[in-house]
């Protein structure tokens, strides 16, 4: 027997020759624990014995294992969480998206593996007893102990049954780390289905302690974290760890031990000062059956309590949901993340209001009311000269002539109204990009900017051009039914007044015998008559014209509305509907119905 020991000794010195060193092994990893089958008992007067050879166990069959299954409600916040992403890449840059990457990575590879198990980590500050408390709970002697520190420089693996290789090759612990207890067989043991983790301490001088304690608690699926009464306030763990990691209650055990070193009721104090720290921090303590935390005080060298912690550690590990729920828990937490870039606390969208204010400095760049009001100017001087006096016509065509319309505003002029529309166009772009805008988080404002801009290249020479092609035909207006009876009855004034005159100048000759009165009569019928035909037909030109200039203004100003629609507002109405795409998969990620606007 003493020689079998000393064998057992010899190999664990040398680190398990028996199997690899790696994390990696035959079959499904089994072959990978080494020296993990050797451990030292404790017995009952606290000696440990010398190390024991374990029987070597068969591998289990990796068909045996069923992997990590979800359920429907988590699996449709991963897919929002995915499709939010992938949404978002074009938008968010890389670091942003990268939480939410590394949680949709780690979701993906722990559902891929064993469903069984439960890993958990034992994490705590230089001297508070962590690995006596890991030692304690398997039983044996398996982290080292003691006054030096850091005592614990690697993690160690204590597995209580078959299949979980995979699960700690994904922890990067070496096969030699790897350990397994020695009171119960798998099959009878309460802790079946349970990986623990002893880790460096958090608080360690070395660095690379620290960073192994960081990667792997990003990794497992809950976490014991081991306090002592001089520690248990300590700045260093609530902020680094304990408030960060507040919505992960449910997956975490906070425990207050040496509490054999508090005398009377010092321990219930010291406990509930534990439980108002951790409420401050924000964690959620399940002390009356609702989810949370749970909180106890034990002494991992007396062993007071550790059977409420092992009884507590054995249903948990029993519900085989820690897995799922730490994964829920960070999906809540990039959730939390990202909200800043996808929800802000104000109303979003482009108003009709704010669609019918670009549409009218559209068209006020383009000059739709001036447009207009030159078609109603056209209108009426077409019907002054349709149905005014012959006499007034004439002095019109001599006063043209004298005066001719074309030539009188120089070239300058129109270059400064090209510039003045340019500008009014880049401001109506510009408001409009800032309604749309208003009330988005950063990137998406800044999205839906660089669509306005984008759109607003090239604007005011389409709008120049539109404008050629809407403007009023040239040449005369459309002529009303009534103008040739206005014509006929300015006509026949015009041949009374002809009559008249003809009939007076016979009688001043003598070809006519004298009578004054009817020639008189005739030319002052026509004198009279024409210009108020010709009042008559202006006023009753009044109404055609007005229609006939606001119909050249409504065909300019939606001709500029359409441009500035399909240029501007069409980007603008897509980059918001992406958005809201993006919010409803953010509100399914977050697991509520709405995400407030």
């Amino acid at each position: 027997m003493r020689d079998d020991t000393a064998g057992g000794h010899r190999r664990a010195d040398r680190g398990g020759a028996a199997s690899p060193d790696g994390p990696s092994g035959a079959g499904d990893g089994e072959g990978a624990w080494g020296d993990g089958l050797i451990a030292r008992r404790v017995d009952e007067n606290g000696g440990a014995e010398p190390y024991a050879v374990l029987p070597s166990r068969p591998p289990a069959s990796s068909a045996a294992l069923m992997p990590l299954a979800y359920d429907g409600n988590l699996r449709s916040r991963l897919d929002a969480l995915r499709e939010l992403v992938g949404l978002s890449r074009t938008r968010l840059d890389s670091g942003t998206l990268a939480e939410a990457g590394r949680v949709l990575d780690e979701a993906a590879a722990r559902r891929r593996l064993s469903g069984q198990h439960t890993v958990v980590a034992v994490a705590g500050a230089t001297g508070s007893g962590k690995s006596q408390l890991f030692n304690t709970l398997a039983g044996v002697t398996i982290s080292e102990t003691g006054v030096r520190r850091p005592t614990t420089a690697a993690p160690i693996a204590c597995s209580w049954s078959d299949g979980a290789a995979s699960l700690l090759d994904r922890l990067g612990i070496p096969g030699r780390l790897r350990r397994r207890p020695i009171q119960h067989p798998d099959s009878e043991s309460p802790l079946r289905g349970l990986v623990l983790i002893d880790l460096p301490d958090h608080d360690s001088a070395a660095v690379q302690h620290r960073e192994q304690v960081d990667r792997i608690l990003a990794l497992v699926d809950a976490v014991i974290w081991v306090v002592d009464p001089e520690k248990y306030a300590d700045a260093l763990i609530h902020e680094r760890y304990l408030r960060p990691m507040a919505g992960h209650a449910e997956v975490t055990f906070v425990v207050l031990n040496q509490v054999d070193r508090l005398p009377g009721e010092a321990a219930e104090q010291v406990l509930d000062d534990l439980r108002r720290l951790l409420d401050e921090d924000g964690i959620a303590l399940g002390e009356y059956g609702e989810p949370g935390a749970t909180v106890l005080a034990l002494s991992a060298l007396t062993g007071e309590g550790v059977g409420e912690l092992r009884e507590a550690l054995g249903q948990f590990v029993a519900e085989r949901q820690a897995p799922a729920r730490r994964i829920a828990a960070d999906v809540d937490a990039a959730a939390r993340h990202l909200r800043p870039v996808y929800v802000t606390g104000r109303r979003t969208g482009l108003s009709e209001e704010a669609r019918e204010e670009f549409a009218d400095r559209l068209a006020d760049a383009v000059g739709a009311t001036a447009a207009g009001e030159a078609a109603e100017r056209a209108w009426l001087r077409n019907a002054n000269r349709a149905c005014g006096t012959p006499w007034l016509r004439l002095w019109r065509w001599y006063h043209d002539r004298r005066d001719p319309a074309t030539g009188r505003l120089p070239s300058r002029t129109q270059a400064d109204e090209e510039a003045t529309a340019r500008q009014r166009v880049e401001h109506a772009v510009r408001t409009v990009s800032e309604r749309a805008s208003a009330g988005l988080p950063a990137p998406w404002a800044q999205a839906m900017r660089e669509a306005a801009l984008r759109g607003a290249h090239g604007l005011p020479e389409a709008l120049d051009e539109l404008a050629g092609r809407t403007a009023p035909p040239p040449g005369r207006p459309p002529r009303p039914g009534w103008w040739p009876v206005a014509v006929l009855a300015q006509a026949t004034m015009t041949l009374l007044q002809v009559v008249g005159g003809l009939w007076l100048l016979g009688q001043i000759i003598g070809i006519v015998p004298p009578n004054l009165g009817v020639p008189v009569l005739l030319m002052v019928a026509g004198i009279v008559g024409g210009p108020l035909i010709e009042w008559s037909c202006r006023m009753a030109a009044r109404g055609p014209a007005r229609r006939y200039g606001h119909e050249a203004e409504r065909l300019l100003r939606e001709a500029a509305a359409g441009c500035g629609r399909a240029r501007v507002l069409d980007p603008l109405a897509a980059e918001l509907l992406r958005y809201r795409e993006v919010r409803e998969q953010y509100a399914r990620v977050t697991g509520v119905g709405a995400v407030p606007r």
